[in-house]
């Protein structure tokens, strides 16, 4: 029996990948035990006892790697921790750069290497595309109002006003497009992406590449329904080639390790990337669903296990995202918030 810790247990309106990842490592195998790796009182995943047998609060990445790797030591030798699915991006730096020593001390990953998890920024997005043969929308990097004022000038209205790694707002006049900009500059700083707006559906692509140029599975699907958070709330499964194929080229060509998500703009047989993500994304128990269990696929991977590489799925599969209730005990609250841990 494995016990593996799982971030991203956030089920809220902004949902994290962390509950998906782990109803896929249980339906793999029911006796794997999941230890919720939460960094607030309040992560619904903490109270899914059914799913999610003990949770533990962890350090935020920003307080440094040291009692964040401490912590991890403490689960370990307190309870038991045999791997870890980190899901969100802000603590994967922490767990790819100590992944080595992690795993010598018996705590296993399957991360990308510091250079993979770099592309996901969206300035690099042009190069990938280019080495991978699809297009880009037409992207400015801009540190400056006068530069913001000469990319919109050429791009156009509407167009796209993004972090360098987080945060993406449409805007359809100057006066929007400053107030974003300094939204962006406010809260992550320098530089800001200004791009062009392409129409067409939204399509991405899941999967865990083997780190040679290969992957252990991929599923494609297009968003029916997102929420104004920009979260997936109805998907379909598609078997679009250009997409597929083009995001076997991106595991290809940058021998991926790890999880991945796709972002891309489909109109017709042109696909514009959007993003990579170097993670599974919140939706990832489609994969699941439709007989491709990628979190527990990543999880063999992680302990050296033979892993299946089969991903034969049916197009026109249906994902719906729902809201739940859970009514528990007071007492559950107070030990994760007096203790740490529940």
């Amino acid at each position: 029996m494995y016990k593996v810790g799982v971030s991203g247990i956030n089920a809220v309106d902004n949902p994290g990948p962390g509950v998906g990842i782990a109803k896929g490592l249980k339906e793999g195998d029911p006796e794997i035990e999941v230890i919720g790796l939460a960094y607030d009182a309040m992560d619904p995943g903490i109270y899914m006892r059914w799913l999610i047998k003990k949770s533990f609060i962890m350090p935020y990445p920003s307080e440094g790697e040291v009692p964040f790797i401490e912590r991890l030591f403490y689960i370990k030798n307190s309870y038991g921790l045999d791997a870890v699915i980190p899901a969100l991006d802000a603590e994967l730096p922490i767990f790819i750069k100590n992944a080595e020593m992690l795993s010598k001390n018996g705590i296993k990953t399957f991360l990308p290497t510091p250079e993979q998890f770099r592309l996901r920024g969206k300035d690099k997005l042009p190069d990938v595309a280019d080495k991978i043969g699809v297009k880009v929308p037409v992207t400015r990097i801009v540190t400056s109002y006068e530069e913001l004022i000469e990319a919109a000038d050429e791009i156009g209205f509407p167009l796209m006003i993004k972090g360098i790694f987080y945060k993406a707002y449409r805007v359809y006049n100057i006066s929007e497009a400053t107030a974003k900009f300094n939204a962006i500059v406010n809260e992550w700083g320098y530089p800001v992406i200004v791009q062009q707006v392409v129409s067409g559906e939204e399509m991405n692509v899941v999967g865990v590449g083997d780190g040679e140029g290969g992957h252990f599975g991929i599923l494609g699907i297009k968003k029916l329904w997102i929420t104004s958070l920009g979260k997936i709330w109805t998907g379909v499964t598609v078997k679009h080639s250009g997409l597929l194929e083009s995001a076997q080229r991106f595991v290809k060509e940058f021998k991926w390790r790890g999880a991945f998500e796709f972002e891309c703009i489909v109109k017709d047989e042109e696909v514009y990337l959007i993003e990579v993500n170097p993670r599974f994304p919140a939706w990832v128990y489609f994969s699941t669903g439709v007989g491709i269990n990628l979190p527990f696929r990543l999880l063999k991977a992680a302990l050296g296990l033979d892993v299946e590489r089969d991903w034969d799925y049916e197009p026109g599969k249906l994902y719906v995202r729902y809201t739940d209730d859970i009514v528990t005990d007071m007492s559950d609250f107070q030990k994760i918030v007096t203790r740490g841990e529940n």
